[in-house]
């Protein structure tokens, strides 16, 4: 069992999925998760294909240092965005796992949300690149572990509605009395 930075509240109605060591950057799939984050199933994965053919933006909120400001992240509450598409297609994949992990276990795919997804920066790998003049600059890369967790909401119920216990109508009061 791989271990998750948290767990589910309940495992019966949770499905999870993770994948260490992923080559794509990290701060791309952290701005990616967290725009998808507390969406149901159906709406992430619409969301995802559509950042791939930029239909929709990412906003970027956190890591948004030299991120162009863009037209499509105006009913965001943010200016910077971008299209991650490599991001979006790993989590897009990761998400598919999930979702299958779900079916396997019985669970209404309909009713899933994304309750947890949580991006780690992982050891970068590091290579060489040779400059002129007998010079060299480290060429390393940022990838990440990426973990999802789908929890099936349950309907929520009307609670009845009845008097208040305890207190008594003035009708109630009055035929009371007088008995």
């Amino acid at each position: 069992m791989v271990k998750y930075c948290t767990k589910p509240v309940n495992v019966a109605k949770a499905a999870q999925a993770r994948g260490d060591n992923l080559k794509v950057h990290f701060k791309n799939t952290y701005e990616t998760a967290d725009a998808i984050r507390g969406m149901k199933v159906a709406r992430a994965q619409e969301f995802l294909k559509n950042v791939i053919i930029k239909k929709e933006i990412v906003p970027f909120r956190k890591h948004n240092g030299g991120v162009g400001r863009k037209a499509q992240c105006k009913g965001l509450n943010c200016a910077f965005g971008r299209w991650p598409v490599k991001s979006a297609q790993f989590i897009l994949k990761l998400l598919k796992n999930a979702v299958d992990n779900a079916k396997a276990k019985g669970l209404n795919t309909a009713l899933l949300t994304v309750s947890h997804i949580a991006v780690q920066e992982a050891r970068s790998s590091r290579r060489r690149l040779y400059r002129a003049h007998g010079s060299i600059n480290s060429f390393s890369s940022s990838p990440c572990h990426i973990e999802i967790i789908l929890t099936e909401k349950e309907k929520k119920v009307a609670k009845p509605v009845e008097g208040i216990k305890g207190k008594k109508s003035a009708h109630q009061t009055v035929s009371y009395v007088l008995n």
